[in-house]
């Protein structure tokens, strides 16, 4: 007797594999460094930072964001620029970003609103620099035809 497989599993299978062998290239030391070079000054969450829950939400954002760019890394192997293909992902990208920044609005109190802006801006330039190593990586293992 066979065991019957579905499409759908099979591709969720090929998917999960191919994440755990992108995440392979990422060093927790620098997920740490980039937290602190990106939320470490900042008046909120300088005294948050320390705070694991946190801390592991910034790492969270980072990796969804890392695997977001190693996703789509496959059409700038194609012939797209990056800008097109970061076209294609920018609902996904601002959905990590706004999860990022009403999480860290949420502990950070209500002595937020004057400075909300600027870690508006802190969150889009720490999912998109996330994002760009991602991509970088994934563009590279097809390349190598690691994929």
């Amino acid at each position: 007797m066979n065991v019957i497989t579905t499409l759908k599993e099979k591709q969720r299978e090929k998917q999960i594999n191919y994440e755990r062998s992108v995440l392979r290239d990422l060093s927790i030391n620098l997920l740490k460094e980039r937290v602190k070079q990106f939320f470490g000054s900042f008046r909120v969450s300088s005294g948050m930072v320390m705070n694991k829950g946190i801390e592991e939400a910034c790492y969270d954002v980072a990796l969804e964001s890392y695997l977001l760019g190693a996703k789509f890394s496959k059409f700038g192997y194609y012939g797209e620029s990056i800008e097109e293909v970061q076209e294609r992902c920018l609902l996904e990208e601002k959905h990590l970003i706004d999860t990022l920044y009403n999480f860290l609005l949420y502990w950070g109190g209500e002595e937020e609103g004057t400075l909300s802006e600027s870690l508006y801006y802190m969150c889009e330039q720490y999912v998109h620099v996330w994002w760009r190593d991602g991509y970088e990586k994934g563009e590279r293992r097809h390349k190598l035809r690691l994929h």
